[in-house]
Parts: C-alpha cells; structure tokens; sequence
C-alpha cells in the first residue's frame, strides 16, 4: 500500500513537472520566439518555478524510495544489473542532467537571455522538455519489468 501512495505523489508530481514543460515548449516558446520577447519567458519561468521545483524534489525522493521498494538499493544504482536497475540508472543520468541544467539555466542563461537572443533558451526549454518525457517512459516501462 506504501508503495501505491508513493507512486500516485511521484505522478502527480511528474504531472506538473512534464506537463509544465509540455505546456511552455508548445504554448510559450512558439509564442515568445515569433515575438522575439524574452519576457514571455522569464514571466512563464518566475510563475512556475514555486511548483516546478518542488515537484522535482517529490520526483527525486519518491523516484529513490520506489527504487528501494524494488530492491534497487544504492549500491546496485548504475551496475545496470536487470532491466528495473536499468531503468533507475538511466533515470537518475537524466536527473543529474536535468539538474546540471537547471543550475546552468539560473546562473547563465536566463540571467543573459535577451529578446533578440532566445536561441539558448529555446535550446534549454527543448532539451529539458525531451528529457522529462524520456524519464515518463523510461518510468512507464518499470510496470513490464524494465528494460
């Protein structure tokens, strides 16, 4: 029973965080590139971050717990040992990416993004919405035994 109420806060929280960025790749960025006003998207970013981040922290807490559940304890992460071991691996890299970016995207990129100059960011949005839709199905296939 633990483990189903784990899961259902790790989709919801997975909800908000893809869905978020579905939602600023396919109604935002369009928007924001053809006007070429970069405030479009730091006024998306400042609105969404209260939740965006913490959905992201739910995803990393509840992503390990699951993971235990499962018997993919810390000492077996990237041996990619069985398909559910595998799954984690990759899940955790993509994590680790998504946070590198994260940190580049406050210290860097949005700090410097200019409307004649969205190409980084649009670069960075895209990214980061491939990545947390990889992670939707790499979770999706934990249900088959992995990969």
């Amino acid at each position: 029973m633990l483990h189903q109420i784990i899961l259902i806060f790790h989709l919801l929280a997975a909800t908000v965080w893809v869905g978020g960025h579905l939602f600023l790749t396919i109604r935002y960025l369009p928007e924001a590139l053809k006007k070429k006003d970069a405030s479009i998207l730091i006024n998306f970013k400042n609105k969404f971050e209260p939740v965006g981040l913490p959905s992201l922290v739910i995803l990393l807490f509840s992503g390990i717990a699951m993971a235990y559940h499962y018997d993919v304890t810390f000492t077996q992460w990237f041996s990619f040992s069985n398909g559910i071991e595998k799954i984690v691996s990759l899940k955790l890299l993509l994590l680790f990416i998504s946070v590198g970016m994260a940190i580049n995207a406050q210290l860097f990129v949005f700090p410097k993004v200019k409307s004649e100059h969205l190409l980084p960011v649009a670069v960075q949005i895209v990214t980061i919405t491939f990545i947390g839709v990889a992670m939707l199905v790499l979770g999706s296939w934990v249900r088959i035994g992995g990969l």
